[in-house]
């Protein structure tokens, strides 16, 4: 089971940018999805989580500006960024809790995808 996220890239302050991340491989079924980020030198940091049913929650400092979604049809979750500022240059990871199929039994793991950089200028 892979996680691949893409999207990244530089934008300037104000700017948007919209992040994907899709899930390939044996999936019984994806439980969270969640995206977070890390600054060179600092903890990784959750961004925005949602669950299965849709349920979303997110960092106080991206709140009201990113949306976090996702297609449970295609394994995919999204980060949409708007009015971006450079404090949100940092690699962005997607992380997933997934339940794979092994045989005939069902097994769960916490997944995370290589991560991919957010750089925004002032």
């Amino acid at each position: 089971v892979l996680l691949q996220a893409y999207g990244g890239g530089l934008a300037q302050a104000g700017g948007s940018l919209r992040l994907s991340c899709a899930a390939s491989g044996n999936i019984f079924n994806i439980n969270d999805m969640a995206w977070y980020r890390q600054v060179t030198g600092k903890e990784r940091e959750v961004v925005a989580t949602i669950t299965r049913a849709d349920a979303t929650s997110y960092a106080d400092s991206v709140r009201g500006r990113f949306t976090i979604a996702r297609d449970n049809t295609a394994n995919n979750v999204y980060l949409q960024m708007n009015s971006l500022k450079p404090e949100d240059t940092a690699v962005y990871y997607c992380h997933a809790e997934i339940q794979y199929l092994n045989g005939d039994q069902v097994h769960g793991m916490d997944i995370w995808g290589k991560g991919t950089l957010v750089t925004v200028s002032s």
